[in-house]
């Protein structure tokens, strides 16, 4: 996990890593429990991973990759491309200048966003890159 974590600290997550979720922990388990919380932001965020994550594994995100220039392929990718993934915080602080990539820690954009009396009602627009000229 500290591999994952660093690179989606500098650049990208590792793909390779699928189970992990960078500086959030673990992909697993996919029941919502979060075992180490060190901010509401931080579990809501991991929460949301977890569920682009169930839903590749359930065949129902489909992955798009372009064979060349003039056709493209979708088919079912059971493991999340975590390179392709960014979130955007949209609820309740709305934070449209910045992009984060899956994995990356949140204590660099998560100050005022996190207020003593939550009631840890985050929102997030996730944005999936898709390699596609058709679709």
């Amino acid at each position: 996990m500290l591999a994952d974590a660093i690179a989606s600290a500098f650049n990208m997550p590792l793909d390779v890593l699928f189970w992990c979720a960078g500086s959030q922990g673990s992909m697993y388990p996919f029941n919502g429990w979060v075992s180490n919380e060190s901010s509401p932001l931080q579990s809501s965020l991991l929460v949301s991973e977890r569920m682009a994550f169930k839903l590749h594994r359930q065949g129902m995100i489909m992955e798009t990759i372009g064979k060349n220039n003039a056709v493209c392929n979708e088919y079912p990718s059971p493991i999340l491309p975590k390179e392709r993934w960014r979130y955007q915080m949209v609820n309740m602080y709305p934070d449209s200048g910045q992009c984060h990539p899956f994995g990356r820690s949140v204590t660099r954009w998560e100050t005022g966003k996190n207020p003593p009396n939550t009631k840890k009602n985050f929102g997030y627009l996730m944005w999936r890159k898709r390699n596609c000229v058709f679709l």
